[in-house]
């Protein structure tokens, strides 16, 4: 089979929030942060990048994908979580989890789901952070699993930025 841009879309299960819209709204594109800082559903993301510094980092030239959690899946960690993330003393453990959410290069959906497929329906991604996320698809959606078993499926892909890709997930990815 064949995948499409439009297939590969599908079987992203793309459904575009505020991220998508905001790309869509005629706006230039603007460096991964500064797409994820004009996201209403990317807020708790946008203050962890700034507290773990890594704004430079995921602003330069790239190119990086950014697998994005959303605010609500940030709020589905145990209670606390992220306030103790966020607390200075650890911010070497917030950049970790930070950058296992970021793959070198530019990976489009098509691109993504072409690896899947040629990898016989899993593929390894190596993150910024030295880890692997393993993708794969399931009832036609995205899925990323982490170190632990934990799944984030993609929610929407390919919102493009000056310096990369990011698509979106419903849940946060935790190193092992």
């Amino acid at each position: 089979m064949k995948l499409t841009p439009l297939l590969a879309a599908a079987l992203l299960g793309v459904s575009a929030p505020a991220l998508a819209d905001h790309h869509a709204s005629g706006h230039a594109a603007g460096s991964l942060v500064e797409t994820a800082v004009g996201s209403s559903d990317h807020q708790t993301l946008v203050a962890a990048v700034k507290a773990a510094d890594l704004v430079e980092a995921l602003s330069g030239e790239g190119p990086l994908t950014v697998f994005a959690p959303t605010d609500a899946a940030f709020g589905a960690l145990p209670e606390g979580t992220v306030d103790t993330l966020l607390l200075p003393e650890n911010k070497a453990q917030l950049q970790s989890v930070l950058t296992y959410h970021v793959v070198p290069g530019a990976v489009s959906s098509t691109a993504l789901v072409k690896l899947i497929g040629d990898n016989g329906g899993s593929a390894e991604l190596s993150t910024l952070q030295g880890g692997t996320l393993t993708a794969t698809i399931s009832d036609g959606k995205v899925i990323l699993t982490d170190a632990n078993g934990g799944v984030a499926t993609v929610i929407a892909a390919d919102v493009k930025a000056s310096n990369g890709v990011l698509h979106v997930t419903d849940a946060v990815s935790l190193p092992g």
